[in-house]
């Protein structure tokens, strides 16, 4: 009986022995066994490469490269050789102080000297046959005119046509096949949507033959500037994208590439961008070179008839008026377009083609945008009634 023990108990240490030595065996084989991917895995921390493989490095470069090349890098890329840099010289004549005086002038004579003034601004290919816009505080009264290219090419510039109320001027160069910026729509622009100006700030664009692009959103519609110089800058649009000295003449640009409007006014304090920029919209520049590009100038060869004036706070309290905006008729010429149509003295005019009066510059602004034959829609007060006009713009007798 104790033989039969003693038999039992050594087989039973014996089964644990090679239990304990085969588990070992397994579990040791277990951890280097391949997975399903290929890929040998390892047990212990200390065996763990740190290195990232090259498929997944490669796809994390790609990623942040297409990441980088978003909506406004293809536009700035598209637009980019539509860009010129303008260089102009303008002479200018003035007048010996001595000559003013005419007891000196019986000595001296007329004395009268002439000066070549440098400028320089910015501008847009428009077409492929080589025409560009740019304003006409640019190239308005240059007498010569050089555009720069993104490839460095420099042409000689010709002035089709300019119009100083407007502020837009119309080149042209003599090159073909040229690659060019399409229009797009200044009455469908939103508050907020991304702007991009480009230009010839400073003249940087002689350093390396590109624009310099600055980005920023749609601040504001409609702004009537006022009269600058003889221009009238109304109805304009304000960006936060950085204009400046230079910058005049070059595109304001949606997001897709299409230009809404050319940069011409900076707001500045201290001599520098401030972030308050202003541009014409393109609607206004579409209407104005149709008739550059046949005419060279902008015929307004039409008469109102009217006299109007502001309206001030003494008007505004007589007619009870909210506020001091509009401006009131002070005389009717019998017989005139503005007869016609039903105006009378006392009037007082808030809105042309539902664009706001804010005072008499503003109307003027509306009447320059017009031509002969065009028929304004006026919303006015009469009686503290309000009545809506249509007034024909007649050629002058």
């Amino acid at each position: 009986m104790k033989k039969l023990k003693y038999i039992f108990l050594s087989s039973f240490i014996t089964f644990l022995i090679v239990s304990v030595i085969f588990a070992y065996y397994y579990y040791q084989n277990k951890s280097t066994v391949p997975d399903t991917q290929g890929n040998e895995q390892v047990s212990t921390d200390s065996q763990k490469s740190s290195i990232i493989p090259i498929n997944l490095r490669t796809d994390a470069n790609n990623a942040i490269t297409k990441s980088r090349h978003n909506i406004i890098t293809e536009t700035v890329k598209k637009v980019s050789p539509a860009i010129v840099g303008i260089n102009v010289t303008e002479i200018r004549y003035y007048r010996d102080p001595m000559s003013a005086d005419p007891f000196w002038r019986q000595f001296f004579r007329d004395r009268i000297y002439q000066r070549e003034i440098k400028g320089l601004g910015s501008g847009a290919i428009i077409s492929p046959d080589g025409y560009i816009l740019t304003n006409d505080h640019v190239a308005g009264n240059a007498s010569k005119i050089i555009v720069t290219m993104t490839n460095g090419k420099h042409y000689d510039a010709k002035l089709i046509g300019t119009d100083l109320s407007s502020d837009i001027s119309l080149l042209k160069i003599n090159e073909t096949n040229l690659p060019y910026i399409k229009f797009g729509d200044s009455d469908d622009i939103l508050i907020g949507e991304w702007a991009i100006a480009l230009g010839n700030p400073f003249g940087l664009f002689e350093i390396n033959d590109k624009p310099t692009v600055t980005v920023g959103v749609i601040s504001a519609l409609g702004m009537n500037l006022g009269v600058i110089g003889e221009r009238y800058y109304l109805n304009m649009i304000q960006t936060d994208a950085s204009i400046n000295s230079g910058n005049s003449g070059g595109p304001l640009v949606n997001s897709l590439g299409e230009m809404i409007g050319m940069n011409t006014i900076i707001y500045n304090e201290g001599g520098g961008s401030v972030g308050v920029g202003f541009a014409i919209p393109i609607n206004t520049i579409k209407k104005i070179i149709k008739e550059l590009k046949t005419k060279g100038k902008i015929d307004r060869d039409f008469w109102t008839g009217l006299s109007i004036h502001s309206i001030d706070r003494g008007i505004a309290k007589y007619y009870n008026l909210p506020n001091t905006l509009g401006v009131i008729i002070t005389n009717v010429v019998a017989n005139s377009p503005a007869d016609k149509a039903g105006l009378l003295t006392g009037d007082i005019i808030l809105q042309a083609d539902n664009i706001k009066i804010n005072d008499e510059s503003t109307l003027v602004y509306i009447l320059n945008q017009a031509r002969t034959n065009d028929v304004l829609k006026l919303k006015v007060i009469r009686d503290k009634k309000n009545i809506e006009v249509n007034l024909k713009l007649e050629p002058k007798p």
